[in-house]
């Protein structure tokens, strides 16, 4: 395995690696949330807090896959995350990313208007958004590489024109697609069902890997 993935898993899951800071970004995540609930039960608009769990969701399958391409390749996933962290909780995944994300499809949600069919720029109102906070993404992905704590091991995969573009297409704007599809619904139950399925198949790709392998990456 690489020098990065090796880090990555010293202290994989260890709640020793703990810090305070965890606990207000906890608490803001919860305020959010709450606040969120709070509008939807008055307004019946559940779109903030269903955007939320769907782009969390996403990424949460996402790093499961990320895992297992370091299993079966047993050198490196996409990408590491082998930097200081309060608890890293896949190998490219932690603590602190997985707040952002919790908290990434509620910004979204609550950067649309009201009208579904708005226009920015001449593009419907719900793709532009995904593109430009995907491409937003992207660009942070670049400064946390630059920084090395974000770390590339392929060459397809990593700040070259065509790889940014994969990781624009197979890292973020994925996301912000099936939240889009999610909140663009018309039965509640349907966006549900949706949401239900992504967590399902993140659920059994670690479920799969936890019986198979003695622990998913």
């Amino acid at each position: 395995m690489t020098e990065a993935s090796q880090r990555a898993l010293a202290g994989l899951r260890d709640p020793h690696t703990l810090q305070w800071y965890a606990i207000p970004l906890l608490a803001i995540t919860f305020y959010i949330y709450a606040s969120e609930i709070k509008k939807a039960r008055g307004s019946g608009d559940w779109n903030p807090v269903l955007a939320g769990l769907t782009l969390f969701g996403m990424d949460f399958v996402n790093e499961s896959i990320n895992g297992w391409i370091l299993v079966l390749s047993d050198r490196s996933a996409l990408w590491t995350a082998p930097g200081p962290t309060a608890l890293r909780t896949m190998v490219g995944w932690n603590l602190e990313i997985m707040f952002m994300f919790a908290i990434a499809g509620v910004v979204y949600a609550n950067t649309l208007s009201a009208d579904p069919r708005a226009r920015v720029l001449g593009v419907p109102e719900r793709w532009f958004w995904a593109v430009a906070y995907a491409a937003f993404c992207v660009a942070v992905e670049l400064v946390l590489n630059a920084g090395g704590l974000l770390v590339w091991e392929y060459a397809w995969w990593n700040g070259t024109p065509a790889g940014v573009w994969l990781i624009f297409l197979l890292g973020y704007f994925h996301f912000y697609v099936a939240t889009l599809l999610v909140i663009g619904a018309r039965r509640v139950r349907t966006k549900l069902i949706a949401i239900g399925a992504i967590y399902a198949v993140a659920i059994a790709l670690n479920v799969i890997g936890l019986g198979a392998l003695g622990w998913t990456y």
